[in-house]
């Protein structure tokens, strides 16, 4: 473990400085719903440059509904997410970004006050923090005390990948939100490949089979899996692609709730009120549902669950048990990214229940 984590430190802090050194297309941002939105736009752009240059994520972790939120970044590095969530929580918000390379740290931690002042802030809502996210006790992060735990194309990073999954957890409170991106495969990796140094760095040697992410979350606590997007990872430098051979990599958005699967019981018929900045007409919520606006729709018990618990009970109207009339059958989009990826529903990104979910007369 310690061997790991010496590696990635020094790949991250000293062999590459910028976005440009990396040797595959894994560091790139994929499609998200989120991504289309003024806001998120603007907040990203109003990160400094010399923290863009040094973005090195796979996704976009920003999900909606933020503003005051208390948020921790697992992996921040150099803080480009964390100053954008820094923007969209607000000045009543908070931002913890825990990362264990001295040299992101201190750059990140540079530009502190550039952003609280170009925000208007009157004080920081950011705060970066030395740490290793197997074990977030060290960094004097608290249990149930957070809303959201995002982290971008960093567990792949970690030889304790169960580990990181329950610190997210402990963290969060009852109804809070694990939303990430990472890179994933559907099979073992073999041996020599998880000794590339290389290909530590490049986010590919350490990445998780699928399937055992979807066991992690179980045993942990978490509700299933919600793929938000997914997108294939490309190894165009021909010496990595003669070491990764025909392993086809992916990267995944997924959300996880932190919802007691003993509350799921009942399934429920809920309305979207459409208040929501930026998603008056529709709220993407995963590849399988993306609700409109004043429109009833029949979800399961999870699902009813997730919004009757989380921050998402304050846009949306839920009555417990009911079921609409004359419904419809919603597609049934796997959550193994790479059948997704292979069906029509990747054609209603983001989500299969955009035209098709089930509705009320």
């Amino acid at each position: 473990m310690d061997s790991v984590h010496d590696d990635v430190k020094e790949y991250y802090g000293k062999t590459i400085q910028t976005s440009c050194d990396l040797r595959t297309d894994t560091c790139q941002l994929g499609a998200s719903s989120a991504a289309d939105k003024l806001s998120v736009r603007q907040a990203i752009a109003s990160v400094h440059d010399d923290i863009l240059a040094t973005y090195y994520g796979c996704g976009l972790c920003i999900p909606s509904l933020i503003e005051d939120a208390r948020v921790v970044d697992l992996g921040s590095g150099t803080g480009r997410d964390c100053y954008a969530i820094s923007k969209l929580v607000g000045p009543k918000g908070f931002v913890v970004g825990i990362d264990m390379t001295d040299e992101q740290l201190e750059l990140a931690r540079k530009y502190l006050t550039y952003h609280q002042e170009k925000f208007g802030y009157p004080a920081p809502n950011v705060e970066y923090r030395k740490g290793f996210i197997e074990n977030l006790k060290d960094a004097q992060v608290e249990d149930n005390q957070y809303d959201i735990v995002v982290s971008n194309c960093v567990i792949n990073l970690s030889p304790d990948k169960p580990s990181v999954i329950r610190e997210a957890y402990r963290v969060l409170k009852e109804g809070g939100e694990f939303y990430f991106s990472d890179i994933y495969v559907q099979q073992d990796i073999p041996e020599h490949i998880r000794k590339h140094k290389v290909l530590w760095g490049e986010c590919l040697a350490g990445a998780l089979c699928w399937t055992d992410l979807e066991k992690y979350a179980e045993d942990i606590g978490f509700t299933k899996p919600r793929i938000v997007t997914a997108r294939k990872v490309n190894v165009e430098d021909e010496k990595l692609l003669e070491v990764t051979g025909d392993i086809a990599f992916m990267s995944v958005t997924y959300r996880l709730f932190k919802v007691s699967k003993a509350d799921c019981k009942t399934p429920a018929v809920v309305t979207y009120n459409g208040t929501l900045a930026e998603y008056e007409t529709e709220l993407p919520f995963d590849i399988e549902n993306t609700f409109k606006a004043n429109v009833p729709v029949n979800v399961d018990a999870e699902l009813a669950e997730i919004l009757r618990r989380s921050r998402y009970n304050k846009v949306f109207t839920i009555e417990d048990g009911a079921q609409c009339c004359n419904p419809k059958v919603a597609k049934n989009c796997p959550v193994d990214p790479y059948v997704y990826l292979n069906s029509d529903c990747s054609d209603a990104s983001p989500g299969c229940a955009k035209s098709s979910g089930p509705k009320c007369c």
